[in-house]
């Protein structure tokens, strides 16, 4: 009788912890039950190196949406990229999107900073000002040859 109720309070110890896990899982990925509505926003890039779908798009270091689609146009070759937003969060027309870096070791995410304008862009619009990613590795290589190239 003992022992049975050890396997029990085991099995239900175990259950806990795959149930935490999963749901701990679910919010790093950015998924949850209640999520936010949002609008879309676009912006081109010429490099969008570290970014692919999921990633974090940030407002002075607060997460306020999320990469939905990515692909290459093949006319102009520059990464046209969707991004998600979250409702009542306006951003001023004449707003910038970077592709920023966590540091070193860190990956990419997307900045946005917001410009002056009165006007704010609306849901379907495209952020016109855009800065690539920056390639860490041609700039070391760039310090270690001196800056020659």
């Amino acid at each position: 009788m003992a022992e049975n109720r050890t396997e029990v309070l085991v099995g239900g110890a175990v259950m806990a912890l795959a149930i935490g896990f999963v749901v701990y899982a679910g919010q790093v990925a950015g998924l949850s039950l209640g999520q936010s509505a949002t609008y879309p926003l676009t912006a081109s890039f010429r490099s969008a190196e570290g970014i692919t779908l999921g990633t974090d798009v940030r407002l002075a270091g607060v997460k306020i949406g999320t990469v939905s689609d990515m692909e290459l146009n093949p006319t102009t070759f520059r990464a046209e990229t969707e991004i998600q937003i979250q409702n009542g969060i306006e951003l001023p027309y004449d707003s910038a999107i970077t592709v920023a870096s966590e540091g070193l070791l860190g990956g990419n995410y997307i900045e946005i900073v917001p410009g002056g304008s009165l006007d704010n862009l609306a849901a379907g619009d495209e952020i016109e000002d855009t800065q690539s990613a920056i390639s860490l590795v041609s700039l070391m290589m760039k310090f270690v040859s001196g800056g020659s190239e």
